[in-house]
């Protein structure tokens, strides 16, 4: 139960393709301290290090962007899903390119790869961001907010004016239901026809059917279909867990998103960080009798952590 921080046992590393660079990327993860927080270092710019916080947050068109003094590391937000989703607190991510390698497009190759390292405790508690009272954040149309509640739950409305997306709604309590089941295999979608305009911002560069679902008229044309009926709207519930994580604790509240994205995802984390009329720290008990208050409960295993 995520009483306790916790960092990576040890060192592992994978590469990738990036999705908007079109090259290739190679990131290893390594334990980091106490109380360090997770850390972005661009190997190729001499260690140049970048706190993976909102304040961080350059760029929201299509990826979420961290940069500090001109340097970034693009599309972080399904990695720092998968860390919000295993309680990783502490973390060093060295990358030697500007952007996370995007993988199959979901958070389970990172899942696995955290796995794989091993996921070992601290003795000094994790502190949570208790949401007090509603915030919530307008674009026209768009929304979205947050909400008091004793567990982490997480809504979103999606609507494309596109027939096999349409209208679709999913709501999960990630104190109850799997992170890992339910919603990491959620791929990051598009359409063929987007796809010339994109490049011609450099954007999309890497994308194809081994990252993304692609779209084109009114056909799905990866070869296996969706991994769920309702993968679009998983994977933006997918990229909010991981936009909400640059708060740099986790969240004992209720999200709810209507037709939004990374940019209101951004300036809800600010608006949250600019009051504390909204929020409070606080620390769950040694023992937890009540489970409806213990975010991620069922997500890992005990056998995956280990003493610091």
């Amino acid at each position: 139960m995520h009483i306790y921080q916790t960092t990576i046992n040890r060192a592992e590393k994978v590469t990738g393709i990036g999705l908007h660079s079109g090259k290739n990327v190679t990131i290893k993860i390594k334990p980091a301290p106490v109380n360090s927080g997770i850390t972005f270092i661009r190997k190729d710019l001499n260690n140049f290090s970048i706190k993976a916080i909102s304040e961080n947050v350059v760029d929201t068109r299509l990826s979420t962007v961290i940069g500090r003094n001109g340097n970034i590391v693009q599309t972080v937000e399904h990695f720092m899903s998968a860390l919000s989703a295993l309680g990783i607190d502490n973390l060093i991510i060295e990358v030697d390119g500007p952007e996370m390698p995007i993988m199959d497009g979901s958070s389970i190759p990172f899942i696995y790869l955290i796995k794989e390292a091993g996921i070992r405790k601290f003795s000094a508690k994790k502190r949570y961001i208790h949401i007090k009272n509603k915030i919530e954040i307008k674009d026209h149309d768009k929304k979205v907010s947050l909400l008091p509640s004793n567990q982490f739950k997480i809504s979103f409305f999606l609507d494309y004016k596109h027939p096999l997306i349409d209208k679709q709604f999913f709501e999960i309590d990630l104190s109850k239901y799997s992170y890992v089941e339910e919603i990491s295999r959620a791929r990051t979608f598009g359409f063929l026809e987007d796809v010339e305009s994109l490049r011609k911002m450099n954007l999309a560069l890497g994308g194809s059917l081994d990252n993304a679902v692609v779209i084109s008229g009114n056909k799905i044309l990866n070869k296996d279909g969706l991994r769920y009926h309702n993968e679009f709207v998983r994977h933006k519930i997918l990229d909010a867990i991981g936009d909400l994580y640059l708060l740099g604790h986790p969240i004992i509240g209720s999200y709810s998103g209507f037709k939004a994205g990374h940019d209101l995802n951004s300036k809800l984390c600010s608006s949250v960080l600019a009051s504390n009329d909204f929020w409070e720290f606080v620390e769950m008990p040694d023992k937890i009798y009540d489970r409806s208050f213990n975010p991620f409960y069922d997500t890992v295993s005990e056998s995956f952590l280990l003493p610091a």
